[in-house]
């Protein structure tokens, strides 16, 4: 036996596989040769990825040049024996490390996911006796019995089918099971139509059938999968980028100014004691220690928000990357589909009726010409619907609050359609048992059941199948009112080829009233009487065409990425009001394709279908490498490896597989579009409260720094020392900068465009502002801080100044910085009383720093009078109203 892989094992001739599998299409293969194919192959699982160990994937989240300067702000205050200070700072740097630990190891979970899926026993025939075995000791050249329920082991060739269908949903995208047949197929045919094949973790729904294992574990498709996820980028989130080059921007920022400051002073002739000194609390006064803490905490704010929006973040960083997307890229069958075969039309008796109502709830209207109706009133409509209750072998099972089916999901739309009109499954069975059946056989395409009406005492046999096989059988047709008139099927083509031009699945009915105790096929070959259509289809989530209106004009580009028909995505992409509906692309047509012309497709179309998992793969990282930030929703294994890749995965909680789910950063408890959409304005909001908490913070870092060389280079005493800076860093941060995580989302959030995944954090104009407002700071503390010097008050006292003008003018700043556009006043003074909170404690606290006697031994301070204050509050408020009017002129110029 040949030991190399094929991957176009649907093309080969039955016989040539069988020849090339060295196995017998009855028999099957012995023991000994499956012992020695298991050794061979190995076990039918999933090769677990090899990650990181615990102890070195903690050490990784430590290489981060903004942890560096955390470290070398603990080990400075560590230096100077302040211990508290020292061990918060290392707190933090352990707290964020923990947090990125846990998420690494939830995201690997994925691969274990996917093992479970084959943790299934099956049929199998080895030396020509059927057997019962774990799924884990199939080898290629087994024969597997396939029943309905049974979920299928291994990557099949099938070899016999018998009205076999598969639900592939989760596979492929396609929104209804997939009738089967061993015929050979093209080498480019793609996966969804590899009608006679069956791949592992898919579903038998109808049918029987055998098939001959070609592949096992990590050579199945679903091991493709598998391994695409390993591969996948782990990719930083926009914040991350960002921060991390920030942060290096930042280390090296200080460490020039900290070795200017230690030169210029050794040149002036300090020693270098004093110098190193000096150089130490300008390092501590430059480092914003409080910024890796600001960022956790408003990320995990942002995490309940979107919580209560029915949005599960997994990933916390997940929380920003939503509020910078560009491109959503979305499944279509559970995502933008409910994933429940749903009747929407229905022509009987020359009349074209619609059904309102989605899924399997039993709730919605009948219209008629746009017009309400009762179906009651109506005699050829509520025999169809009956028909269609009748001629069917699914059941609709209600579970408090909750419906689901058992059998067809497309038999299941009939009998939701009926219960519509007031057609109770039980009841119209008891009123018509039936007595005999013709079950549903491809070479037919059709179904047919007899039934006893007890109340009129007759009996009916009815049909459904294609609307082909059934006009083949019918000599007349009902009207309206039921009475018999000549068959038209010039009309009923017609109305076929518009239902189909919508992506609805067409079902035809028909009725003969001539029969015995039993149904033979010779019965239903003709004189039957035609009694209309019903179409179906897998129906839009009714939020989410607006939910897709909001991304639109948010600026966010929406794709749809479907594995099923192209006509079905164009229909369903037309009435979510998708751009460009009717431009897409098939997964064959992306094959064909040259490399080149991969990011001007994914770029220009919209819809994309008949996509496999690895196509949607090369989706998302040629988006991401044309420079999107890029959400991907899915429920499916298909979706998994585009999900780890996407900048955010984002999975459906209530249908989704358990292996979107850990692949995913996000999970939608509510698997609903518009979810998507609220969390993208959270992620807005939880954006805009980082940048106002680093405009905020980032003055009084480089203000402190621009003091401390200010006093070196005019050979003065230091106006701050470095337990004084790390005083006012640390408690400002929390109890003023960090208020401003709760700020409320500003109104018109969504209406903005997208950031640009390449603009910086501080973009110039925020920039200057922080420049603006750091130069007032040493304006301010400096100046004081001379004036009471000159007016011969302590050094103590004058650096108690300087510390207060630093904490009145961040206060003042933080009204300021609760809009960076617009005044306090337009986002309302109350709106968020965290702040008010904040100054109130930050104002008892910094009473105790001046006036406690316990706090004036351990930090060096000093009582302060009236006159003192007087010039302290003037700095603040010449602060506030500095920016007030450039935030002003902004909005002028703009």
């Amino acid at each position: 036996m040949s030991n190399s892989k094929h991957t176009r094992w649907h093309s080969l001739p039955i016989d040539n596989v069988l020849t090339e599998l060295n196995a017998d299409a009855e028999l099957g293969i012995s023991e000994p040769e499956a012992q020695s194919r298991l050794t061979h192959f190995g076990p039918n699982l999933l090769t677990p990825r090899r990650g990181k160990g615990p102890f070195k994937l903690f050490l990784s989240q430590l290489h981060q040049p903004l942890v560096y300067i955390l470290l070398l702000s603990g080990a400075t205050t560590a230096l100077l024996q302040e211990w508290v200070d020292s061990s918060v700072i290392f707190g933090v740097v352990l707290v964020n490390a923990a947090i990125g630990f846990i998420q690494e190891a939830n995201a690997l979970r994925a691969i274990d996911a996917l093992s479970r899926v084959l943790s299934i026993n099956s049929t199998v025939i080895r030396a020509g006796q059927k057997r019962s075995l774990s799924a884990v000791d199939l080898v290629p050249g087994d024969l597997v019995v396939l029943q309905p329920g049974d979920k299928i082991p291994a990557d099949l060739r099938l070899l016999q089918c018998r009205e076999l269908q598969i639900d592939e949903s989760a596979l492929t995208g396609e929104s209804v099971p997939v009738g089967k047949l061993p015929a050979d197929l093209e080498e480019s045919t793609v996966l969804a139509d590899r009608h006679n094949m069956a791949y592992s973790s898919t579903l038998v729904t109808l049918g029987n059938g055998l098939g001959l294992v070609v592949e096992t574990g990590d050579r199945t498709e679903i091991g493709l999968i598998n391994s695409m996820i390993a591969s996948a980028t782990d990719l930083d989130t926009p914040l991350t980028r960002k921060m991390s080059q920030f942060s290096h921007f930042l280390l090296w920022l200080i460490v020039d100014f900290a070795v200017l400051t230690f030169a210029v002073g050794v040149w002036r002739g300090e020693s270098m004691l004093n110098m190193f000194m000096a150089s130490v609390a300008l390092a501590v006064g430059a480092i914003p220690e409080g910024l890796p803490a600001a960022i956790t905490i408003t990320l995990a704010i942002g995490v309940s928000r979107m919580a209560k929006r029915n949005a599960i973040i997994r990933k916390l960083p997940a929380v920003e990357t939503l509020g910078g997307t560009t491109v959503i890229c979305s499944d279509k069958t559970g995502t933008l589909t409910q994933n429940q075969m749903t009747v929407q039309a229905i022509y009987t008796g020359g009349e074209y009726f619609t059904v309102s109502g989605g899924g399997y709830v039993p709730k919605g209207d009948f219209h008629l010409n746009g017009t309400p109706i009762q179906a009651d009133k109506h005699p050829a409509l509520l025999e169809t619907l009956k028909a269609g209750l009748l001629c069917n072998d699914a059941r609709l099972i209600r579970e408090t609050e909750q419906w689901r089916i058992e059998g067809d999901p497309t038999e299941a739309a009939l009998l939701v359609a009926a219960r519509k009109a007031g057609l109770h499954h039980d009841s119209v069975c008891d009123d018509h048992p039936r007595l005999d059946a013709i079950p549903f056989e491809s070479q037919h395409q059709f179904m047919a059941t007899l039934h006893h009406n007890i109340v009129q005492d007759q009996r009916h046999i009815y049909l459904k199948g294609s609307l082909e096989s059934i006009l083949a059988r019918c000599e007349h047709a009902f009207d309206s009112q039921m009475n018999l008139i000549p068959l038209n099927a010039d009309v009923l083509h017609e109305q076929l080829q518009t239902m189909a031009e919508q992506g609805m699945r067409v079902l035809a009915f028909a009725r003969c009233d001539h029969c015995d105790n039993e149904v033979q096929h010779e019965e239903v070959l003709s004189g039957l009487t035609f009694l209309g259509l019903q179409a179906m289809i897998d129906p839009p989530r009714p939020e989410a065409a607006a939910s897709i209106a909001a991304c639109y004009s948010a600026g966010i580009q929406v794709k749809m990425i479907t594995g099923d028909h192209p006509v079905t995505a164009r229909a369903i992409a037309r009435q979510l009001g998708m751009k460009d509906a009717d431009q897409i692309i098939s997964g064959a047509e992306l094959q064909e394709m040259e490399t080149n012309w991969h990011a001007q497709a994914a770029n220009d179309c919209s819809i994309f279908a008949r996509i496999t998992p690895a196509q949607k793969l090369l989706l998302v990282k040629t988006l991401q490498a044309s420079g999107h930030v890029v959400a991907m929703t899915g429920d499916g294994v298909n979706d998994a490896p585009a999900l780890r890749q996407a900048d955010i995965g984002v999975a459906m909680g209530l249908g989704g597989t358990e292996v979107a789910k850990e692949a995913a950063a996000m999970v939608l408890t509510d698997d609903q579009f518009a979810s998507i959409e609220a969390a993208v304005e959270e992620g807005r909001g939880v954006f805009d409260n980082l940048v106002k908490f680093i405009a905020w913070t980032l003055p009084t870092n480089l203000g402190e720094g621009l003091l401390i060389m200010a006093a070196v280079f005019a050979d003065v005493a230091l106006p701050i020392t470095p337990v004084q800076i790390l005083w006012i860093n640390m408690t400002t941060a929390v109890l003023l900068g960090l208020m401003l995580a709760f700020e409320p989302k500003e109104p018109g959030l969504m209406k903005r465009t997208p950031r640009n995944p390449e603009q910086p954090i501080l973009t110039r104009h925020l920039a200057f502002r922080v420049v603006l407002v750091g130069l007032l700071l040493l304006t301010a503390a400096f100046g004081l801080f001379q004036w009471e010097l000159s007016q011969g008050e302590s050094l103590a006292k004058a650096r108690t100044v300087a510390v207060n003008v630093f904490v009145c003018c961040e206060l003042f700043y933080l009204f300021n910085c609760r809009s960076l556009s617009h005044s306090m006043f337009k986002v309302g003074l109350f709106s968020n009383l965290w702040v008010i909170f904040g100054v109130f404690s930050m104002i008892l606290l910094q009473a105790l720093f001046t006036y406690s006697a316990p706090m004036q031994t351990l930090f060096g301070s000093e009582a302060i009078g009236l006159d003192e204050w007087q010039l302290i509050l003037a700095a603040g408020m010449i602060v506030y109203c500095t920016i007030g009017c450039e935030k002003w002129l902004l909005r002028r110029i703009r």
